[in-house]
């Protein structure tokens, strides 16, 4: 049974991001709170059994694609489990996981076995003493290893995602595309974003995807594919000589607010609508208060046909406007509970 479920702008649910827990291993810059940071207690954190519950639901809303995320979701015990509990799900086309690599090596041949596809590992720079300086920990070589193992397991694509920041790390594009294309590995920059509260986002720190696009194509030229998907978030771009392919996440300076199909559950169980939410809805009450599944199924479908949500939009109109745009007089959930 599939039930067709569109929002208010006619966008349907394609697309489930789970995060598993909020623990992280990392400490980057753009992503975790400065401040102390309330940690969600293990007895709220939803068990697997939950996630896959909550996840076979939403396959009956049309989603077919499923991301697990953090936190670090590898930090989660016994993750490989709920792999296989998810691939054996009816009608899920795509698992993905994202990480920071850090733990992968110990962990990949477990979960490529109980079904994991293909993976997004965060890499900043290939830099030691940067990847220190924006992660505050001392994995870069970790990760590396988990790159390269994650390729021997078969994962296809293994992808690595790279945040750009103006003054940080807009000299490492070209290194990292050169490291991809040598060692097979698909790549994707992302515009910096104001995600939460906490990482002090201005403008200026944006390295926009036109200045990103220059970069690589004055030393390795390339065409525009188009989107990955239709409602996927990255332009994509092949290499002139065939080797490879490179792909742009501009939500900042080129909006896809209104092709956006994702939906996300943090690892407390709450559902929201946007990455730049300020507040979720509580799917993980219903759970623990034996609710039927017709119940859980009215409840998102009546957040859903709610949902107007198109931040970035009005973010880039705002900028575009004689008042600007300031990131802190809108509170947002933060990164960690979200997962991206």
């Amino acid at each position: 049974m599939e039930i067709v479920l569109k929002d208010l702008l006619g966008r349907a649910i394609k697309d489930f991001r789970i995060s598993v827990t909020d623990r992280c291993n990392s400490r980057c810059t753009y992503c975790m709170p400065r401040d102390k940071y309330e940690w969600i207690d293990h007895h709220e954190i939803l068990s697997f059994e939950e996630i896959v519950r909550i996840a076979r639901l939403f396959l009956q809303f049309g989603v077919n694609k499923i991301r697990l995320t953090g936190g670090e979701p590898l930090l989660r015990h016994d993750l490989a489990k709920l792999v296989g509990n998810l691939t054996a799900l009816d009608g899920l086309r795509d698992l993905c996981l994202t990480t920071n690599g850090s733990l992968l090596v110990d962990q990949i041949e477990g979960l490529a076995a109980a079904g994991l596809k293909r993976i997004n590992v965060s890499v900043d720079t290939l830099d030691p003493e940067k990847y220190r300086q924006i992660t505050q920990r001392d994995d870069l070589g970790r990760v590396l290893e988990g790159l390269r193992a994650a390729k021997k397991c078969g994962l296809s694509p293994v992808k690595i995602n790279t945040v750009v920041q103006r003054g940080v790390n807009e000299e490492d594009i070209l290194p990292l595309i050169e490291f991809s294309r040598n060692n097979g590995y698909a790549i994707r920059f992302i515009e910096y974003m104001d995600v939460g509260n906490s990482n002090n986002w201005v403008s200026e720190k944006v390295v926009p995807k036109q200045e990103i696009l220059e970069t690589i194509h004055k030393r390795f030229p390339i065409r525009e594919k188009g989107r990955d998907g239709e409602n996927a978030p990255a332009v994509c771009y092949g290499y002139d000589d065939g080797n490879g392919h490179v792909g742009i996440i501009a939500s900042v300076t080129e909006p896809f607010c209104l092709g956006c199909t994702r939906a996300r559950l943090t690892a407390d169980g709450k559902l929201v609508t946007c990455l730049f939410s300020d507040e979720g809805h509580d799917l993980k009450g219903l759970l623990r208060h034996n609710a039927g599944d017709d119940e859980i199924r009215a409840f998102v479908s009546s957040v859903w046909s709610r949902r107007t949500d198109k931040y970035s939009d009005e973010r880039l109109q705002a900028m575009n406007s004689a008042e600007g745009y300031t990131a802190k007089n809108r509170r947002k959930m933060e990164m960690i509970s979200l997962g991206g």
